[in-house]
């Protein structure tokens, strides 16, 4: 009877896991993205293993504007006009050093990175996500989307894909998937 019960319970657990995948969108490793705000498209890496997405931009200074505080800055992409963007800051977002990175004379083992929120569109969905703004210029993807944000997008990753959603195609009335 023991038996019985754990086999019918196994076959309920794995269709219901079943299903519940079926519900995820499967992108690559690498998708194109659109920052729908900004009306620009670039190449994103995306990274399981990171919790909060980055986008490449310099010139990063943080300002007042009627008692809150926002961020100034210039994207990091190549071939983007240098115009200057300015968001309301959402937060700072404390990013670990890696051990070959930490000042012994700083003796501080985080990075205190600015975080704003852009509207993200990976294939046809588009969310609101957070973004820290940091230098990735040394990087090949400007734009590295992280655990929370595929969280927001119900996104399952498939390493071995590559562009798996193909080009963004949000419609700008699109809802935002909130």
């Amino acid at each position: 009877m023991r038996r019985t019960f754990s086999i019918a319970f196994s076959f309920l657990f794995c269709f219901a896991s079943q299903s519940f995948a079926l519900e995820k969108t499967i992108y690559g490793l690498n998708e194109y993205a659109l920052l729908a705000d900004l009306d620009k498209q670039l190449a994103a890496k995306l990274d399981t293993g990171a919790k909060t997405s980055s986008l490449s931009a310099h010139d990063i200074q943080r300002f007042s504007r009627e008692g809150e505080t926002w961020v100034r800055f210039r994207l990091g992409l190549e071939g983007a006009d240098d115009s200057v963007i300015e968001r309301p800051l959402s937060r700072i977002s404390k990013i670990k050093r890696r051990a070959g990175d930490i000042d012994p004379e700083e003796n501080k083992t985080y990075t205190a990175r600015p975080v704003i929120e852009l509207q993200l569109c990976l294939g046809q969905a588009q969310r609101t996500i957070e973004v820290n703004l940091t230098d990735r210029s040394a990087f090949q993807y400007p734009l590295l989307i992280g655990s929370e944000a595929l969280k927001q997008f119900e996104a399952l990753v498939d390493p071995s894909l590559k562009y798996a959603a193909g080009k963004p195609d949000c419609a700008p009335d699109a809802p935002s998937g909130e």
